[in-house]
This record gives C-alpha cells, structure tokens and sequence, in this order.
C-alpha cells in the first residue's frame, strides 16, 4: 500500500497498475474523526494507491480564497485526485455538516466510481439515499462495511446497482 497525502505530488499514480482510491468525507478542518487513519489501517495488506486529503499540516488560518496560495494547492490537490482515482470513496460523519463532501460526490456521482459511507445521523442522509440510489451508487452503513466492500472489490469499481448494507 502507498498512502499520498498533500502537498505529496500524484506523480506515483503515473508509476503504477496498482488501483487507486481517493478518501473523499467528512474533515471539518481537523474536527471530524479521524476516519480515514481506521480505513487506513483496514485495508493495510492490500496493493490500492490510497489518496488521502487530510493534510497533517493544515493550518486553519489560511485563507478560504482562492488567491491563498497553500489553500489553492489543497483544492487543486483534491480535484486532480478525485479525477484520477478509480475509486472514490465518501465518508459522511454523523456529527458533521460536510459541505465539502457533498459537493465533491456531486462531481463523481455520474461517474460509476463512487461508494458511499453515510451512517444515520448525517443531517443530509435522506439527500445522500437519493442521489445513490439515481445513480446506483453502493450506500454502506458503517466503516467496516466499506472496507470489507473495498476489499471485495480490490478498490476496483463495481458494476452494481445502489444497496444499502
């Protein structure tokens, strides 16, 4: 397993046959749990490309504009990962808002690379079942569940119609 994280370039994605998954959900600026270090560790033993955009050294006094210059590289980071992953996966915390996540499963929900985390509690999980079940989008219940899911598939997308599990 390779773990990217920015500012690290994606170059290594280039470099590889290996299948790639980008951890898109809930950060909240550093308030949300920290999901992505229990997938992390989950899916250990495996070959993926794990592009994980929580940033160790984010400082939340950066400027949320876009003529910030660390904040830009973040969101470019971001987007350049979401469109070459194969796989992108969403966490929804259920103590979070997620703005961010939302729009980021608005971007690849059309696109068949999606799979969706959503536990109940996530103030917009109705709007989350809708928007899976339009584009058949795979709706887990748990973390667990998306990493035995993950594992399944090899972090490969999968030709199904949306479930919940």
């Amino acid at each position: 397993m390779l773990v990217l994280q920015p500012p690290a370039s994606l170059a290594p994605l280039h470099d590889t046959t290996a299948p790639s998954l980008f951890l898109a959900g809930s950060i909240e600026m550093d308030d949300a749990p920290r999901w992505q270090d229990q997938l992390i560790a989950a899916l250990a033993d495996t070959d993926l490309v794990i592009l994980n955009p929580r940033r160790e050294a984010w400082d939340a006094t950066w400027e949320q504009r876009a003529r910030c210059e660390p904040f830009r590289e973040q969101v470019e980071w971001e987007l350049e990962g979401l469109e070459r992953a194969d796989r992108v996966c969403f966490y929804f915390a259920p103590a979070t808002k997620s703005p961010i996540s939302l729009l980021e499963l608005g971007l690849v929900a059309r696109s068949g690379r999606a799979v969706v985390c959503c536990p109940e509690g996530f103030w917009r999980r109705g709007n989350v079942e809708i928007v899976c079940g339009r584009y058949g989008i795979e709706l887990l219940e748990d973390l667990d569940a998306l990493a035995r899911h993950l594992r399944g598939t090899g972090g490969r997308p999968k030709s199904s119609g949306s479930s919940v599990t």
